[in-house]
């Protein structure tokens, strides 16, 4: 939406009057919205987005260009804006009021460009495409990745914007991973066996994600102990097991994992720190 001004000059035997100053507004017949398909995004995802073209105005638009900045930005402590969206190649569609059309040109996927838009008199143009959260997309908690497409042209006399905000989804990931300790055992003699919980999400796994460990061991150990981050556990409350299966089975609720942390290096690039939580579990061979 532009502004003009306008001033009249009055003139009479000599004399020069200026008017007062009139200010009115230009408002585009063009106008934009952009959405996506998912309410949330995590590591690797894969993001359709919907840009709608609506011409309300008596005249065609032709060869416009539609520039999605894919959600740059500048780390801190980098020189260079990075793209935490991955433009999903070949995958841009054009529809004009439902039919759809020949796809646009892409002249440049950082940021994304496409070009030979046309948009009828009166009519709609929807454009679809989609991009991958890459390495670089911010995954902390209460991050978002702000999306804008402007649309630039002949007989616009400003370029028309539309953004779109989509949050990182809030939830636990999980991984296991177990040990034992020594390889090689004889009879009566103890074991160790060590599970390392790991958390890549943002959301801290707690009481209520119900997390439990469950192991058939074999050969089944007796005189078994289970720590929990160093704390002994009790029998019965915290686990149960059975000496004749080898049937190990946490409680639900009395492992909790921290969330990961996040480091945005200056490249954009972002380094996880798994949050962990480790269960050890000793016992004798029979």
């Amino acid at each position: 939406m532009a502004t003009f001004t306008n001033q009249a000059l009055l003139t009479y035997n000599n004399t020069r009057t200026l008017s007062n100053v009139t200010t009115g507004t230009l408002s585009e017949s063009l106008t934009a919205g952009k959405s996506s398909l998912q309410s949330e995004y995590g590591a690797g995802d894969r993001i359709t987005y919907v840009l709608s073209l609506q011409n309300s105005g008596a005249g065609a638009y032709t060869g416009l260009t539609v520039t999605d900045d894919l959600g740059a930005f500048t780390p801190t402590g980098g020189t260079q804006p990075v793209y935490p969206l991955t433009y999903d190649e070949g995958s841009v569609a054009l529809y004009v009021d439902g039919v759809k059309q020949t796809a646009p040109e892409v002249s440049s996927v950082q940021p994304l460009t496409l070009t030979g838009i046309n948009v009828p008199a009166g009519e709609n143009a929807i454009i679809i495409y989609s991009a991958q959260a890459n390495g670089t997309a911010p995954l902390a908690s209460g991050s978002s990745i702000v999306n804008t497409a402007t649309v630039t042209g002949t007989g616009l006399t400003e370029p028309v914007e539309a953004s779109n905000t989509l949050p990182v989804s809030e939830s636990p990931l999980l991984t296991i991973e177990k040990t034992l300790s020594p390889l090689t055992v004889t009879p009566n003699q103890t074991i160790t066996y060590t599970f390392v919980i790991s958390n890549y999400g943002n959301a801290e796994a707690d009481a209520t994600a119900n997390v439990s460990v469950s192991d058939t061991i074999a050969p089944p150990l007796t005189g078994l102990t289970a720590t929990y981050n160093g704390v002994l556990w009790t029998e019965g409350t915290q686990y149960t097991y059975s000496a004749q299966t080898g049937e190990f089975v946490s409680s639900e609720g009395v492992i909790t994992v921290p969330a990961a942390t996040y480091e945005t290096q200056p490249d954009g690039t972002v380094t996880t720190t798994p949050g962990t939580a480790t269960l050890v579990i000793e016992g004798t061979v029979a």
